[in-house]
């Protein structure tokens, strides 16, 4: 169990997404609740033919600190966070942490992200490509179109970030109240670079600590060719709207 005490945050939510992750949801729920007891979990289920959601369900009677979020179909990462930010906005959390189910991210590196985690508005990254970051299980050719497209994305968006596909957040509420969360467009991957981008306009403190990513052993990976071309897609047009009406995309994004 975590010696961190994380009072000084207020309530902490841990959104996981899930679509078909039967066998990694209880080992990720039990971790995050030794790791940091006081957080709050909310699984935001895409209605799981494999039985997830069910799965969640029972977990969540075991135990006051999980919810479930039952949505209707697999419609996108972008759209599982977005549904989570509102609820949690709604049920008055301070601090928000976006978390995969398939244990890539490690429970082990989250306390270190809410210790840094100390500014009304901001947003801390867990960072592969950092000096004290690492991948596990991952082939070259993965690490390099990782590695390029955060590059090319930080030339095109001009975000001082290392890392900016990764999606081991913490968000501020402060934040997330501060943006335009109806107006976020991406629904893969790339909401990522979005949600970077949105609070890079908003003004937000950037940190970021150093992670090590695991690749999921169980299930399969969400990850396809059509999520890195639309990435890659988007980014270009955002790039070229900054450049050519920064004030307006502030406008589009921040309240």
């Amino acid at each position: 169990m975590s010696d961190s005490n994380f009072a000084d945050l207020g309530q902490i939510l841990v959104i996981i997404p899930t679509f078909n992750e039967l066998e990694s949801l209880p080992i990720i729920i039990g971790r995050v609740r030794q790791s940091v007891p006081e957080a709050h979990i909310l699984v935001a289920d895409d209605n799981s033919p494999d039985g997830t959601g069910v799965l969640a369900d029972s977990l969540a009677q075991d135990d006051t600190h999980v919810q479930v979020m039952h949505r209707l179909g697999k419609e996108g990462l972008g759209a599982a966070y977005l549904a989570g930010f509102a609820w949690a906005l709604q049920q008055g959390y301070d601090v928000v942490v976006e978390m995969d189910a398939d244990g890539s991210h490690r429970v082990a590196d989250l306390p270190a992200m809410l210790d840094a985690t100390d500014h009304k508005l901001s947003i801390t990254l867990g960072t592969r490509w950092m000096p004290g970051g690492s991948v596990v299980n991952w082939p070259k050719s993965r690490q390099l179109l990782s590695k390029s497209g955060t590059k090319y994305a930080r030339i095109a968006l001009g975000i001082p970030l290392n890392d900016l596909t990764g999606g081991f957040r913490v968000y501020s509420a402060d934040l997330l109240n501060s943006l335009k969360l109806t107006q976020m467009t991406a629904t893969g991957y790339c909401f990522q670079i979005e949600m970077a981008m949105a609070a890079t306009l908003a003004g937000a403190k950037l940190v970021e600590v150093p992670i090590t990513f695991v690749e999921r052993i169980n299930g399969v990976s969400k990850m396809s060719r059509a999520i890195v071309i639309e990435a890659l897609w988007q980014t270009t047009l955002w790039g070229l709207s900054r450049r050519l009406r920064p004030n307006a995309d502030k406008l589009h994004y921040v309240k």
